[in-house]
């Protein structure tokens, strides 16, 4: 990837602004095809927003866009159609025990609703308050509950593939514990043991970091630091690791982008999520350096890979072993072309991964580590100046989707061919175009010098559980 090291977040604003124009309609749009009480959206076909039956994961990507828009714009109406249907249509992703996805639903709704509240967005409503709070106490809970010991006396949250199973995603729905913790909450089990959520998150992130990602050490054959693998599975009679798989990527021995950009959000984000809890909570775990040395560990290796195996604009291809990757050259040495017949982009990876660059570039800052946060803070400038213009983003009014060439699942053959064409493009996903108005959302308010936004917002330093 080659970084554009004089980009400012300034200089991206019209962009952004553009992004949001666009994005206002859209939304519009989609509420109008897809009504309370239709299927989820998931990606499009032909620019129309579709439903695939897998799992209900991406409705609080919907309303959640709409909270972003009005967080961004400050026009009402996205905020009042949020909150109606984050009461009237949310509730079931709280107390869904089949999922590991409650940090995709329920903090981009009832979280992100919570945060603007906390800043001052919008009136203070005591009851309001406690309603979203609620929701957050209960959905951390709620996915904590989806735990497997490991042989060595942790263990992790397993995904929806059943307990043997170890998603690199979960990293960025812990997010959920990560809330619940700070509000004080726990997971009652038998004999009313009291659970710690923080625990299990670090438990979780942890193994996440031990057996998702690679760090060149001679582990295996495929052991290249920074590459990820999709799910690890575990021997669930004790707990043993039998062997890292994939469901979306290539292969377990490649590396499935948007499986990346996971990690790399996903570990930065909590490393600013641990800034607020005390030494003494961390101490069980290990002590702060020891897990903030995990966490850093992981999204250093995690960053490295994806400047290293992108091609210059900062876009990555679906998995880096795509087979058909073979067919395109030195495709790491020119901008990615999401219309080659051999290999489809995702745009989405980069959005998720744009956002987990900047955070770690600010986060090496903040902690005397200069020169190495500026080079992925830029790197993070340049994903997104990419991201947010042609051929990206979509200002098609008759398109649905914000941002264009997302891939779902390749290798079940989900994602839409265009006539004429060999491989998925010109689409968009409900995850791509969410993260997509997180990251606009992100550097708006570091160009405008505005509060800066994290999943937590203000409410961390004032609730229970933080310093």
């Amino acid at each position: 990837m080659r970084i554009d090291e004089a980009l400012t977040p300034a200089a991206l604003l019209p962009k952004i602004e553009k992004l949001w124009e666009a994005s206002a309609h859209k939304i519009d749009s989609i509420e109008k095809t897809s009504p309370p009480g239709s299927p989820s959206p998931v990606f499009t076909v032909e620019g129309r927003y579709t439903a695939r039956g897998w799992t209900e994961w991406t409705q609080g990507f919907q309303y959640g866009s709409a909270v972003l828009q009005f967080d961004a714009t400050g026009d009402r109406r996205f905020l009042d159609s949020a909150r109606e249907s984050t009461v009237a249509l949310m509730a079931s992703h709280v107390s869904h025990i089949g999922v590991h996805d409650h940090g995709f639903n329920n903090v981009s709704t009832y979280g992100n609703l919570w945060r603007l509240m906390a800043e001052g967005r919008i009136p203070h409503d005591p009851r309001e308050r406690d309603f979203y709070e609620l929701a957050l106490k209960l959905t951390g809970a709620v996915q904590a509950a989806r735990w497997r010991d490991t042989i060595d006396g942790t263990g992790y949250i397993y995904s929806f593939n059943g307990p043997q199973s170890l998603f690199v995603d979960t990293i960025r729905s812990c997010r959920a514990l990560s809330v619940s913790h700070l509000l004080g909450h726990v997971l009652m089990g038998e004999r009313d043991e009291r659970i710690s959520l923080l625990g299990r998150l670090i438990e979780h992130a942890v193994n996440t970091a031990r057996w998702n990602v690679f760090y060149g050490e001679g582990r295996d054959s495929y052991d290249v630091r920074g590459r990820t693998a999709h799910e690890s599975v575990f021997n669930t009679n004790d707990g043993s690791f039998r062997c890292p798989s994939s469901q979306q990527g290539y292969s377990p021995f490649s590396t499935w982008t948007r499986g990346l950009a996971w990690a790399m959000v996903g570990f930065p984000e909590q490393l600013e999520f641990l800034a607020l809890i005390d030494d003494a909570e961390l101490e069980p775990y290990g002590g702060r350096g020891q897990v903030e040395q995990i966490f850093l560990k992981a999204a250093l290796a995690t960053c490295d890979f994806y400047l290293e195996n992108t091609p210059v604009d900062g876009i990555p291809y679906w998995d880096t072993g795509a087979p058909g990757l073979v067919h395109l050259g030195d495709y790491l040495a020119v901008p990615a072309d999401p219309y080659n017949a051999h290999e489809p982009v995702d745009s989405s990876a980069a959005a998720i991964g744009a956002q987990g660059l900047l955070r770690l570039g600010r986060y090496l800052t903040g902690v005397g580590r200069e020169a190495e946060g500026q080079r992925y803070w830029q790197a993070g400038l340049t994903v997104a100046d990419t991201l947010f213009g042609e051929p990206y983003l979509s200002t098609d009014p008759d398109h649905q989707g914000l941002i264009l060439h997302s891939v779902y699942h390749r290798p079940n053959g989900w994602d839409h061919v265009p006539a004429g064409q060999r491989v998925p493009n010109g689409e968009s996903s409900m995850w791509g175009d969410y993260h997509a108005r997180e990251l606009a959302l992100y550097l708006q308010r570091v160009a405008r010098d505005e509060p800066y936004y994290t999943f937590f917002g203000p409410a961390g330093a004032t609730t229970g559980g933080a310093r």
